[in-house]
C-alpha cells in the first residue's frame, strides 16, 4: 500500500497532522498498533489554544471546564484563576482520528527502511514522507532520529494514574506540588459523566536520587486522597508509563521524515503538558510538508503555567 505520507500513530499528534494533510490535498494514511477507540490513561486537560486549534464546536463528548486550578506547594494553598478544560483521552482521541477522515490501519511497525526515494514499512507499505507520532516509543523516533535527537535522562518522566467511574463529591481540580518530596507533582482531576483521574508525576533521575520510586509517591497520593475524602473505598488500578519535557536542542526533521508530539519530546517542562504540543507541531509538520519545506517548533510554548495565568485573565494565548 502507497501513500504520499505515511503517519505512524493515531493520538492527538498524528490525527491533527493527518486532517491537515488532507485539507491542503496531501494524501496520508495513519497506522496504529490499536483499535480505536483505545483505552488511554492522561491527566487530560486542554487548553483553549488547543480548543481553537482542533475547532471543538462540535465535539460530541464530555468537556468539563476549570474556571480555576487548587495548587499546594509544599503544604500552602494557592487557588490559580485560568481556564481549562477536561477530556477522556479515549473519547477525544477517537473522535480527533475519526474527524481527519484519511484511512487507518491497525498495524504494529516493526521494522522501517529507507530505499532510494521512499521509506519501505514491514514490506507491506511505501512512502515519500514518514511522521513519526507513536509516542515515546515511537518506532520512527529509534529508526531515524535516536542517534541525531537523542533524550536528555533528566528530562525523563514516570507517571503513574488510574481513571475510573466515581461519585465525586468535590468537582475542583487539585494539584500537589513537591508533596513528600517529589520532584513533581500529583493531581486529581474530576472529568465529565462521572469519571476521576488520579496520578503522580515526575523526574525519574531525581527520583531516584532520593532514595524513591514513583510508586512510592503514588502510594503517597492515594492515603491522601482517602484522608481528604476526595476519594474513599475505592480500589486503584494503577498504570504507568513515561515520557520527556521539553529540550534546549532538538533535531526532529530531515527531508524525508519528521517527529511530533511525545514522539519529539515536546511535553512542556513545567507541568509536563502533552496534548497542546502534539497537537501543534502536528499541524506544524503537516503545513511544513505540503509545503515542500521543514517546520520549526519554536512556536510551541515550553512552559504551561504563565498560560494558565493568563488564561485567568480573559487572554487565551
Amino acid at each position: 500500500m502507497t501513500a504520499d505520507v505515511i503517519i505512524v500513530g493515531g493520538g492527538p499528534a498524528g490525527a491533527a497532522c493527518a486532517r491537515t494533510l488532507r485539507q491542503l490535498g496531501v494524501e496520508c494514511l495513519v497506522l496504529d498498533k490499536a483499535v480505536f477507540p483505545r483505552p488511554k490513561l492522561c491527566a487530560g486537560w486542554i487548553t483553549p489554544r488547543v480548543v481553537r486549534l482542533i475547532e471543538m464546536d462540535d465535539y460530541p463528548h464530555s468537556l468539563v471546564t476549570f474556571k480555576r486550578f487548587h495548587l499546594r506547594f509544599r503544604g500552602r494553598k494557592f487557588p490559580l484563576l485560568t481556564r481549562q478544560y477536561a477530556i477522556r483521552r479515549t473519547e477525544f482521541d477517537h473522535w480527533l482520528l475519526k474527524r481527519a477522515d484519511v484511512p487507518v490501519k491497525t498495524h504494529t511497525v516493526k521494522r522501517i527502511e529507507r530505499r532510494r526515494d521512499y521509506w519501505l514499512i514491514d514490506e507491506q507499505f511505501t512512502c515519500r514522507f514518514i511522521v513519526g507520532a507513536g509516542g515515546t516509543h515511537c518506532p520512527v523516533y529509534y529508526t531515524i532520529f535516536r542517534h541525531i535527537n537523542p533524550r536528555a535522562r533528566n528530562s525523563q518522566i514516570a507517571a503513574m494514574e488510574d481513571e475510573f467511574r466515581y461519585d465525586y463529591s468535590d468537582p475542583n481540580c487539585y494539584l500537589w506540588f513537591w508533596e513528600n518530596r517529589l520532584p513533581g507533582y500529583s493531581w486529581y482531576v474530576p472529568k465529565g459523566n462521572g469519571v476521576l483521574n488520579v496520578g503522580v508525576g515526575g523526574v525519574i533521575s531525581r527520583i531516584k536520587a532520593r532514595g524513591s520510586d514513583i510508586a512510592q509517591h503514588w502510594n503517597h497520593l492515594t492515603r491522601k486522597l482517602d484522608e481528604l475524602e476526595l476519594v474513599r473505598g475505592h480500589e486503584f488500578t494503577r498504570r504507568g508509563h513515561n515520557y520527556f519535557l521539553r529540550q534546549d536542542t532538538q533535531r526532529a526533521w530531515t527531508d524525508t521524515a519528521c517527529i511530533v508530539g511525545d514522539a519529539a519530546g515536546l511535553a512542556t517542562r513545567d507541568l509536563g503538558e502533552g496534548i497542546g504540543p502534539a497537537v501543534q507541531s502536528g499541524i506544524l509538520a503537516a503545513r511544513a510538508i505540503a509545503a515542500g519545506k521543514t517546520a520549526s517548533y519554536s512556536t510551541i510554548p515550553r512552559y504551561s503555567l504563565p498560560r494558565m495565568i493568563l488564561a485567568g485573565w480573559g487572554l487565551y494565548v
